[in-house]
């Protein structure tokens, strides 16, 4: 029996690595004859550098940028063997480098994820995707721009200090002294969301309070992000309010449009093309995927989604591990077999206990799926 075993993260409790890896420990225990491939996955949020690093092969570089608050900090971006420099915004501007208490949307800034970028063309770049997941801040991208060498002007002339809410003072932008690298260099975006920039569906009403964003904050930044993209479009003449995936990792979409002229692409397929998915699904008998919460955003991009449609595809039955289940995973039930690595409502436990749980759910996801008859290996 050949296992293709292809998790995402178990976001705050798992590496996609880690978790592979735990799933690895309990089969290999209850099936010590089976084969198990481990192809971790990611869907353009934290991970995703690593995993297309595993699969086609590249190199870390390291080095000192600014966090959301402008604090430098160490980060990585990865470039791949074919040239191709990959960045997760979450490295430098993430939601992790903060405390609790710094949560701040409105002064919170991607310009530690410009100065990744430009690092990128530094070192030669061929091309570079910036994933976009996890992210502190509601920006659109505009201290990105400017670590690139944008500048954004108010009404005196003055360059805003950074976080989406000076965005409301935007009079004019300057692209003059932009990197000449931008137009050398096809720049992608990865993400596993469609929203726009701005409305109820937009980076600050959807996402802005996970950051840390009240009722009033939400609409500040709503109108500030409204404010931007019309700016934009007059000074940059590219449209970026209502583009699909404009609003992920708070309007960075928009920003990677405007500024880089980027394309926005499904993060999990970029993945799973770059490592190989489809051809080790096809070598498998069955496939294990899984993430820390399976709910109804699972079906708008997600990396098991997305290999549950492969897996179909290729004729393959597909189990899905579970952290915890939320709103919506009922409608995922014709995807796979889905199995709850605790009891319902508890959660994620910390990581050791995460471990030992993975590891027994896989042995009972496959103990089920064979009682249906659908596990049975071909040679």
């Amino acid at each position: 029996m050949r296992v293709l075993i292809a998790p995402q993260e178990f976001k705050g409790t798992l590496t996609a690595l880690e978790a592979a890896q735990a799933i690895a420990e309990g089969l290999g225990d209850a099936f010590p004859g089976w084969q198990l491939d481990l192809l971790p996955m990611a869907d353009g949020g934290p991970g995703t550098a690593e995993a297309m690093r595993a699969g086609a092969g590249g190199e870390k570089h390291a080095l000192q940028v600014r966090d959301p608050l402008m604090r430098l900090v160490a980060a990585e971006f990865v470039q791949l063997n074919d040239g191709t420099a990959v960045i997760e915004c979450a490295a430098a501007s993430g939601l992790w480098r903060l405390k609790p208490e710094e949560l701040d949307p409105r002064r919170a800034t991607t310009y530690g994820t410009g100065e990744l970028v430009a690092e990128a063309l530094a070192i030669g770049a061929q091309g570079v995707t910036v994933g976009l997941g996890g992210s502190a801040t509601s920006d659109g991208g505009s201290g990105l721009a400017e670590a690139m060498g944008f500048r954004l002007l108010d009404a005196q002339g003055t360059v805003l200090p950074p976080g989406g809410a000076a965005l409301a003072n935007l009079e004019r932008i300057d692209g003059s002294g932009a990197h000449p690298g931008i137009k050398a260099v096809r720049f992608i975006g990865a993400t596993d969301v469609t929203n726009p920039l701005c409305g109820p569906n937009g980076a600050a009403a959807v996402f802005g309070p996970q950051k840390g964003a009240d009722k009033a904050t939400v609409a500040e930044l709503d109108a500030a992000l409204d404010h931007f993209a019309a700016i934009v479009w007059r000074d940059l003449g590219v449209e970026v309010r209502d583009r699909p995936g404009a609003g992920a990792a708070g309007g960075l979409g928009a920003g990677l449009i405007a500024f880089l002229n980027a394309e926005l692409l499904p993060g999990a397929e970029l993945v799973g093309e770059s490592i190989g998915l489809a051809g080790h699904i096809q070598e498998a008998d069955v496939v294990i995927t899984g993430e820390g919460r399976l709910d109804g955003q699972t079906a708008y991009g997600k990396a098991p989604r997305h290999v549950s449609r492969l897996a179909a595809a290729a004729g393959r039955p597909v189990i899905c591990l579970a952290g915890s289940l939320g709103a919506g995973h009922e409608s995922l039930s014709g995807d796979f077999t889905i199995v709850e690595m605790a009891a319902a409502g508890q959660g994620l436990p910390t990581s050791e206990e995460a471990r030992l749980q993975l590891a027994e759910a896989a042995v009972r996801a496959v103990l089920r799926l064979s009682d249906g008859g659908a596990v049975t290996g071909r040679g």
